[in-house]
């Protein structure tokens, strides 16, 4: 699996002031988690248990007040549970909270009233990640297309940034490379198309990001375009599917339902090693979906961005986003101050 996708902040280097509007919330209806339930879904496998830190360093440039950032952090999903296990910051900054977006979604608010030229304030939190193995279902055979797909898994069946599903030439290979009659199962009909777009688009990364018809047409990209070509695919054929994002990575799910109607996320694993309908990540999930409102922006975002706005900032500011795996003596160093 790659960690060199090009995923907007995990690249950890210091960015310019954001002017934009801090809330955000995403499109679609309210999207609780689809619990995973028996052997006919994916089922969650090994449990491990990692440390993670997100925060921000902001350096003001000249006199600033009213400063609010928020960055993306981790919540609970059927295969990870999330917890607290202290939060950081420095005595510049007012105060730390948190803001639940429509979706299960979670961004730290990070707030200062004022900070002087040349000052550096800085906040993090650590939390304790509980990521569970998705194991593929045991009898995929028995899965189903949705007749009628529920109404929190339709916005995951119309176009999004990146992800042109309405497009005239994307339709048309869906119906020229897709049909595949009644003799194979719905789930083997998605592995035909995850082995097809594996099979016409080779991995090579890029750090700009390309919409699927450019991938198609060059035959290269990395995970981003790997994962929007699959989803673009699924939902021409009324296949709900979705973008997942963790540091550094991203990945599709797609959606079905067994035979007592009840739905199922099914991972796989677009770019690097073959995974299809399971999936082994210890690094935490951030957010599900790939067609985000930002108030301030008029087009949807393919996902939620940290935000930094100050209401006056003479010289600007710069920040630093902090995101990494801790090891259990840095978590006790930090929790102990020993």
């Amino acid at each position: 699996m790659s960690s060199h996708c090009k995923i907007f902040w995990f690249l950890f280097v210091a960015i310019s002031v954001c002017w934009s509007p801090v809330v955000t919330a995403q499109l679609g209806d309210d999207d609780s988690p689809l619990e995973l339930k028996d052997e006919m879904g994916p089922t969650l496998g090994e449990t491990r248990e990692t440390y993670w830190e997100f925060g921000l360093k902001i350096q003001s440039n000249g006199n600033s007040s009213g400063i609010t950032a928020t960055i993306p952090i981790p919540v609970d999903w059927p295969e990870q549970k999330v917890e607290i296990v202290r939060e950081n910051k420095t005595d510049n900054l007012r105060r730390l909270s948190y803001n639940n977006l429509t979706r299960p979604m979670k961004q730290l608010m990070i707030k200062a009233n004022r900070l002087a030229d040349g000052e550096v304030a800085q906040a993090s939190v650590i939390f304790r990640v509980d990521k569970s193995d998705v194991d593929p279902p045991v009898d995929p055979k028995r899965l189903h297309f949705a007749k009628s797909p529920p109404s929190n898994t339709r916005p995951f069946l119309r176009p999004s940034p990146y992800i042109e599903s309405n497009h005239p030439r994307i339709k048309a290979i869906a119906e020229q490379e897709f049909d595949f009659g009644d003799d194979v199962s719905d789930y083997e009909k998605v592995e035909k198309i995850y082995d097809w777009v594996r099979t016409r688009v080779e991995y090579e990364f890029d750090p700009v990001i390309h919409e699927c018809l450019e991938a198609l047409d060059s035959g290269k990209g990395d995970c981003e375009e790997l994962s929007s070509l699959f989803i673009a695919f699924c939902r021409v054929k009324n296949i709900p599917a979705r973008a997942v994002w963790i540091p550094g990575h991203t990945y599709p799910e797609f959606y079905m339902e067994d035979e007592q109607e009840q739905g199922h996320w099914i991972p796989c694993q677009a770019a690097g090693e073959y995974c299809f309908g399971g999936m082994t990540e210890d690094r935490p999930i951030l957010q599900k979906g790939d067609k985000f409102k930002v108030p301030g922006n008029k087009k949807p975002q393919r996902y939620v961005q940290p935000m930094l706005t100050a209401k006056d900032a003479t010289g600007g500011l710069s920040s630093e986003w902090i995101g990494r795996q801790l090891t259990e003596e840095e978590v006790a160093q930090r929790t102990t101050g020993k």
